[in-house]
């Protein structure tokens, strides 16, 4: 496949690694010579060094034949400009833009992404998709992370293995033993940032991040056993008030009457702006890193604060006051994961978030062939999670997990199956209308793929 990534900031550059490790032809065009050559030098791909929205461009970098252009620069208005032009002279099949402001995504101007208008296929907004994870999150307290498939009947989730977690030390055989009678499995662990894909024999060591596949009733069962027997937070404060946390406290707002949400926000403008905005939330002007904002957002008796401002230090700095004043958990929002990452969970952070690898999954899931419905990358995207249709003429209705023989990098690791959840085993039969969900290394995914297409080569 041919797909030009337009823009080499993190996500152009995290979408061109994962896709060029597929053996993608990939092209990747940005006007900074500094940016094209640092790709250059890194990644298998192409370069072209311009303006990505230019005709002349666009041909060098060869839209006459792409298959999907993706367009991911700085400016909301370049990306249009890609898509447009990409579409009205070369005839691209699949435009994707990531656009930020929510101007744009108004319900009321949906008609400018209608046929005849923008030419742009699949809209990214990062701080939307963001905002929902986010929430996602915030029902299972103690999740670092929280994955949903099969219309949410199956939730991959991870946690951090700590001293209260009473499967420590435990091989995963024992373990999943111990779940008899819970829709549980074991399916992944980063361990000092790396990413294993577990045996039955390996053991759960303190400070792992264990993913799991479960079904969405017994989450509280298996968060228990973990160690993490928190409720649900109803006292929420928000650092920030930018399209994340605006838009994160409207879905709280539509979501739970019962919840007690307060935003601090420093710009007195944008402040009074979301006050109008919003119902039920709290608005407070100030900075979160004074001891007197957070006293009257009384952070002593909030269960989570989700900082979520523009600034990594803000986030950290916000997140650790609070949790010194008595906040249970933080929830911080982390763009330069490279930096900080590895230092905030020693200094107390709970759950990161990173926009980049929630945008790269977003954009990955519209650049699959075959039956793919939805893509997440983790352990910074050395995996992906996948979820696939089985659908009528797929070779592999009828056989068994076994009959397959995966690679070591390859498992299927749940099936939703009318509304039920099934873990499964070797001798597991794939029946039609099946949504699986399988981890597999990122330079699998075209194996994947391959499956899923309605064709008899596979493998």
């Amino acid at each position: 496949m041919k797909i030009i990534i337009c823009g080499a900031g993190q996500v152009g550059t995290s979408i061109a690694a994962q896709l060029s490790d597929e053996h993608n032809d990939i092209i990747v065009i940005d006007h900074s010579t500094e940016l094209t050559a640092r790709i250059s030098d890194t990644l298998d791909v192409k370069v072209v060094t311009g303006v990505a929205s230019h005709p002349d461009v666009l041909e060098a970098a060869g839209a006459d034949d792409a298959d999907i252009v993706i367009a991911v620069t700085n400016s909301d208005e370049v990306n249009m400009v890609i898509c447009q032009v990409a579409h009205a002279l070369f005839r691209v099949p699949t435009k994707i833009a990531r656009i930020r402001n929510q101007n744009y995504l108004k319900p009321s101007w949906r008609e400018l992404y209608q046929h005849g208008n923008l030419a742009i296929d699949v809209i990214i907004s990062p701080e939307i998709e963001v905002a929902r994870v986010i929430k996602e999150r915030l029902h299972a307290p103690g999740a670092i992370d929280m994955l949903s498939f099969a219309d949410g009947i199956i939730k991959v989730m991870a946690i951090r293995c700590t001293p209260d977690c009473t499967v420590l030390n435990l091989p995963i055989h024992k373990i999943q033993r111990n779940f008899a009678g819970l829709d549980m499995s074991i399916v992944a662990i980063i361990r000092n940032n790396q990413l294993i894909m577990p045996t039955a024999n390996d053991e759960l060591l303190l400070n792992d991040e264990v993913y799991f596949a479960i079904n969405s009733d017994d989450i509280p069962q298996v968060m228990d056993i973990f160690g993490y027997a928190e409720k649900e937070a109803l006292r929420l404060v928000i650092v920030g008030g930018g399209n994340i946390g605006f838009f994160l406290a409207k879905l709280l707002e539509a979501e739970n009457s019962s919840q007690s949400v307060k935003i601090i926000e420093v710009n007195k403008e944008r402040a009074e702006f979301i006050t109008e905005q919003l119902e039920k939330t709290t608005v407070l002007h100030g900075s979160a890193l004074e001891q007197s904002i957070l006293d009257e957002a009384n952070i002593s008796r909030a269960e989570t604060i989700i900082a979520v401002t523009n600034d990594d230090k803000i986030n950290i700095l916000s997140s650790l006051l609070a949790k010194r004043s008595g906040c249970n958990r933080a929830i911080t929002l982390i763009n330069n994961s490279g930096a900080y990452g590895p230092l905030v969970a020693s200094l107390g952070v709970d759950v990161v978030v990173n926009p980049r690898e929630t945008t790269v999954s977003g954009i990955l899931s519209h650049t699959r062939t075959g039956r793919i419905c939805s893509i997440h990358t983790i352990g910074n995207g050395k995996a992906e999670l996948m979820e696939a249709e089985v659908v009528n003429g797929l070779p592999i209705i009828g056989k068994t997990i076994a009959d397959l023989d995966m690679p070591g990098e390859m498992r299927i690791v749940a099936i939703g199956r009318q509304n039920n959840v099934i873990i499964p085993d070797a001798d597991t039969v794939i029946s039609m209308g099946d949504r699986i969900i399988i981890l597999c290394a990122t330079h699998m995914a075209k194996k994947i793929e391959k499956i899923f297409a309605v064709s008899f080569e596979y493998f």
